[in-house]
């Protein structure tokens, strides 16, 4: 059965294939992805479970409609939290930048703290209209405010001011949104560094501007917004040494974490799929379909450093599933060569990104936090340089 089908199929649940198919995709879904939106609990639009015959069957439903209207309202009280806090920094903001004065801020807030306290109670502290004002500083734009606050609370919001850089707010801020993070995870995230591991943060500073107002505007992901490099694979258990099939059978094992660190949309298709090409057998180690893309993800798993052979063997299955396995509405289908390490230059002067192929390496790891930041940031700044330089070299090129 072509993959795009299972995939489809899983949703459904007719088959035990597709079953397994759902299971990948539902490992997917980030903590708190099950979260209805506010605004939805007006008599007749609410969707419940249907009706339980019998004394039990009663208790049950009375029960899930009274969980399911506590989250609801849980989620308008908070949407219209997250808007006051905004408001209200917003009227504090506009009140200091008039004055103009060294030192009026702190003493208008301290003074507008101890009143509002006294009356409201402790949301109203000093630190917390500080907050507030930051808040409304960072994410100036309230259209954009409204559209998060159906989603991302007050917590999520005062994780993500205090980020030093714009776009990094835009990101976290935009993928709490389309994945639906809780606050842990949201933590997790940014602990983990995700901005810095995705393909977009090596590209230019206005092109991440771009793929964030699209994926703001459009819900449109973009290959950039879901690749990673490196991926964190510390949950695998792998010892020092390991084969291929010891990783496989590790991310197989593990499969609901691997998903999860891949990222939102993933589903796993299949294992050592195979593909016959006059008369002999390949076999592609993972196959996963992703739900935004609306593509295949072939995965090659490599324990050692990436090679240029790997790419014609990626090129080679791409090219295979597409004509095979794709649907007519599908993409073109995208690979990801995950290896133990990578040459940069070989890399690049491979072009694989060309081929839709992403060469990313994987750490079984994690390094202690400092030597983290420094790795991720040397390799962002590097990629970077090595666009600027491929720039001013094309501009050189055209001069007559």
């Amino acid at each position: 059965m072509p993959a795009k089908r299972q995939a489809k199929k899983a949703a459904k649940g007719n088959s035990p294939t597709s079953r397994k198919v759902a299971k990948g995709a539902v490992a997917a879904r980030s903590p708190g992805a099950g979260k209805r939106k506010a605004g939805s609990a007006l008599v007749g639009r609410q969707s419940f479970p249907p009706a339980k015959s019998g004394a039990k069957g009663l208790l049950t439903d009375v029960r899930e409609l009274i969980l399911t209207t506590r989250q609801t309202v849980a989620q308008g009280v908070n949407s219209a939290l997250v808007l006051l806090y905004w408001n209200i920094g917003q009227r504090i903001r506009t009140d200091i930048l008039k004055e103009k004065r060294a030192g009026y801020g702190e003493k208008i807030v301290n003074a507008l703290s101890a009143q509002l306290a006294d009356e409201f109670g402790r949301g109203f502290t000093r630190t917390n209209l500080f907050n507030m004002t930051r808040f409304a500083e960072e994410f100036p734009d309230p259209k954009i405010v409204h559209a998060l606050s159906g989603q991302l609370s007050w917590t999520h919001f005062r994780r993500i001011i205090y980020l030093d850089d714009p776009l990094k707010r835009d990101f976290y801020a935009e993928m709490c949104r389309i994945e639906k993070w809780n606050t842990r995870t949201l933590h997790q995230k940014i602990q983990s560094m995700l901005f810095e591991r995705t393909a977009l943060s090596k590209k230019p500073d206005e092109l991440i501007a771009t793929e964030l107002k699209k994926l703001r505007e459009e819900d449109k992901l973009s290959p950039d917004l879901v690749f990673r490099d490196p991926y964190v694979l510390d949950f695998l258990g792998l010892k020092d040494t390991y084969a291929e099939k010891d990783l496989e059978a590790a991310i197989l094992r593990e499969i609901e974490g691997f998903i999860l660190e891949l990222g939102v949309g993933f589903a796993f298709v299949d294992r050592q799929k195979r593909m016959q090409i006059d008369g002999r057998d390949y076999y592609l180690d993972l196959l996963f379909y992703h739900r935004k893309l609306k593509r295949l993800v072939a995965i090659d798993l490599k324990i050692g450093d990436f090679e240029a052979a790997d790419k014609g063997q990626m090129e080679l299955y791409l090219n295979w599933l597409k004509r095979h396995e794709s649907e007519p509405d599908e993409a073109a289908p995208m690979g990801m060569i995950l290896c133990a390490g990578k040459s940069a230059e070989h890399v690049e002067l491979l072009e694989v990104e060309k081929s839709g192929i992403h060469v990313a390496t994987y750490w079984t790891k994690v390094l202690p936090k400092k030597q983290l930041v420094k790795k991720l940031h040397q390799v962002v700044a590097r990629a970077r340089q090595r666009l600027l330089t491929g720039r001013m070299d094309m501009k050189q090129d055209e001069l007559p």
